[in-house]
């Protein structure tokens, strides 16, 4: 028989274990002395406002949307509708590839196009948090023989008021173009050759490919990395975006899963061609999934990549002159000022018959993830997407356009 002495002792250690087995069970999402930060509080409070019978509603007006859509103007590709950080609605319609008539669904890759440049525009914030670069260094500070002066500086390319020309059409008379541009090819002729300014720098805003090819050449000179993984291992990763990759040309099976891009034609689809600038990477290049964009939307309001305080500024209109402009733009970003004078957060693309659609709003974590295929006029329509989402706004995203009864009745 145990002595009555040893019986605490015995107590203590069964209490240690049960504490230990409460503090590792696999259903616990948190630290069991987690403290909630105020980020955590935020997007706890957001979710809390979540309706499922007025998402189930926007749900349905969405769905006959859609479907609509795909019947009248032929909309290809994939949709992805959140709020208050819980998805309303997902579908995808059409043909991934057209030949072999797969289908597209939420896990299809498509060309991001210029919905790329946030994340570009993200690695640069990344590195500024690591005191790695100021926005307002001069570009030349981090490219050696940046033929430009001091006027031209990191956020003179953030915010597309660099004046420099594209080097899209100042390289298309000199290089040979059955090879793949890279940004480093692109940088040495700039450097060569010093194409002309468009323009007095910093004088106003003229949306060019060319800042964002600086911006990630930057990025790899900085961090010692590719972009290419620059980016999978600082940005995809964390935000557990698997599906997501910027193409190398000199690896075409990474498209093994991916859309083909098409140009509707009378006689059918016609395939988009790749050509020599597939190369460049920090304007374009991005492949993703809707599924995967809601990741990142979630990682950004999540400060998995970037601060908050940091996004803040990026979702900052930067042209104020000569007055603040309702269209704008931040870092990466396009900003549209509602009638109430919030400003939506958001970003176009198109390439090689890709047309795609992003809203990121973080002042209720939702978002509009429009990925396309076919290189039509369906993404004229998104301002009902908009006016579902948001049906207090519906008159000022239709602007005397009138919506159709189906999408007015009900909540």
């Amino acid at each position: 028989m145990p002595k009555i002495a040893k019986t605490p002792k015995f107590i203590f250690f069964i209490s240690i274990a049960i504490l230990v087995g409460l503090l590792s069970s696999s259903h616990q999402t948190r630290s069991y002395f987690h403290a909630h930060s105020n980020v955590e509080k935020r997007n706890d409070s957001l979710a809390q406002l979540y309706n499922p019978e007025i998402a189930k509603q926007k749900s349905i007006k969405l769905d006959t949307f859609f479907k609509k859509l795909q019947q009248s103007m032929g909309f290809n590709g994939a949709v992805l509708v959140s709020q208050y950080g819980k998805i309303i609605y997902k579908n995808s319609f059409g043909y991934a590839n057209y030949f072999t008539k797969s289908p597209i669904n939420t896990h299809t890759p498509f060309q991001l196009a210029s919905v790329s440049k946030q994340f570009t525009a993200v690695a640069i914030m990344q590195l500024k948090e690591k005191n790695l670069l100021d926005y307002d260094d001069p570009i030349y500070k981090h490219i050696p023989g940046f033929p430009y002066d001091s006027s031209l500086t990191i956020r003179s390319l953030l915010t597309h008021r660099s004046g420099l020309s594209d080097y899209a059409y100042n390289m298309d008379k000199i290089y040979d173009k059955k090879i793949p541009l890279t940004n480093q090819k692109v940088v040495e002729m700039m450097i060569r050759l010093k194409p002309r300014i468009d323009y007095r720098p910093n004088a106003k805003f003229s949306y060019n490919n060319t800042n964002y090819m600086l911006l990630a050449y930057i990025v790899e000179k900085l961090s010692g990395q590719n972009f290419r993984e620059y980016l999978k291992k600082n940005v995809f990763d964390p935000a557990g975006m698997v599906e997501t990759f910027v193409y190398d040309p000199m690896h075409p099976e990474m498209l093994k899963t991916a859309a083909t891009g098409y140009v509707p034609r009378r006689g059918g689809p016609v395939v988009s061609d790749f050509n020599h600038l597939d190369g460049v990477t920090g304007d374009k290049g991005i492949y993703s999934t809707v599924e995967d964009l809601l990741h990142w939307d979630t990682a950004l309001n999540e400060e998995k990549l970037v601060s908050i305080k940091t996004l803040e500024e990026a979702f900052t209109p930067q042209h104020t002159q000569p007055k603040l402009l309702p269209k704008n733009y931040g870092f990466g970003w396009r900003l549209t000022q509602l009638d109430t004078g919030e400003w939506l957060t958001y970003h176009t693309g198109w390439w090689h018959g890709f047309k795609n659609y992003y809203l990121h709003n973080p002042k209720d974590n939702s978002s509009i993830i429009i990925l396309g295929n076919m290189a039509g006029h369906s993404l004229a329509k998104v301002n009902v997407v908009q006016s579902i989402l948001y049906p207090e706004h519906a008159s000022f995203f239709m602007k005397g356009e009138s919506l159709p009864t189906e999408f007015t009745s009900g909540n």
